[in-house]
C-alpha cells in the first residue's frame, strides 16, 4: 500500500488539504473539500484509500458538477496547451505523452478532432494520457469519436479517475 512521499493527508488542516489537493480533479477544489469534510484518518495516507475516497466523491456529485469538472479538461494538444495556460499537472501529462513534439499534420489531426468531439458531446475529449504517446492517443480519439453521448460521458468520467490516481502517485 503506497503512502504519499511529500505529505501526510491525515495530519492537515482543511485549508492545507484543500490547497494541496484542489487539482488532483483538474479545476474543481470541491472534491478536496469535500473529501476532507467526510474525515481523514491514518487510512487517507495511503494513496490507493484517499483516491477511493476523492473518487466517490465525484461519483457521488450531480451529473452538472460532473460535466463542469469535464469542462475544465484542456483539449489535448489544443489552444491552452499551445499558449502555456495549462495547469502544471497537465503540461506534464500531455508533455509525457509527447504531445508537445507534435508535427504540422499530427497538430491539425488533434485540432480537428478536438473541434468535431466538442460538437459532438459538448465536451472536450478526456483521456489519462500517462504511458501512452500521441499516436495511440489520435487512435483513441479515432475509436471514440462515434460513441453515444452516454458511453463518452461515463468514459471521460472514468479516464478523469485515472489522470486523479496518476497524479495522486506522483506526490
Amino acid at each position: 500500500m503506497a503512502q504519499f512521499k511529500t505529505c501526510q493527508p491525515s495530519q492537515m488542516s482543511k485549508d492545507e488539504f484543500v490547497a494541496t489537493f484542489a487539482d488532483i480533479y483538474e479545476h474543481s477544489p470541491w472534491v478536496a473539500e469535500r473529501t476532507f469534510d467526510q474525515g481523514l484518518d491514518e487510512t487517507s495516507n495511503n494513496i490507493d484509500t484517499l483516491h477511493s475516497v476523492m473518487s466517490k466523491v465525484m461519483l457521488d456529485a450531480k451529473p452538472q458538477q460532473q460535466l463542469d469538472l469535464i469542462n475544465a479538461h484542456p483539449d489535448l494538444a489544443g489552444k491552452a496547451a499551445v499558449n502555456g495556460e495549462l495547469t502544471a499537472a497537465s503540461t506534464s501529462e500531455q508533455a509525457g505523452a509527447g504531445i508537445s513534439q507534435c508535427n504540422a499534420e499530427e497538430f491539425a489531426r488533434f485540432t480537428d478532432f478536438n473541434q468535431r468531439y466538442k460538437e459532438r458531446f459538448q465536451f472536450p475529449f478526456i483521456m489519462a494520457v500517462k504511458g501512452a504517446d500521441r499516436h495511440q492517443i489520435l487512435a483513441s480519439f479515432a475509436q471514440r469519436i462515434d460513441n453515444d453521448q452516454d458511453t463518452e460521458f461515463a468514459t471521460a468520467i472514468e479516464q478523469i479517475n485515472k489522470i486523479a490516481l496518476f497524479r495522486l502517485q506522483s506526490m
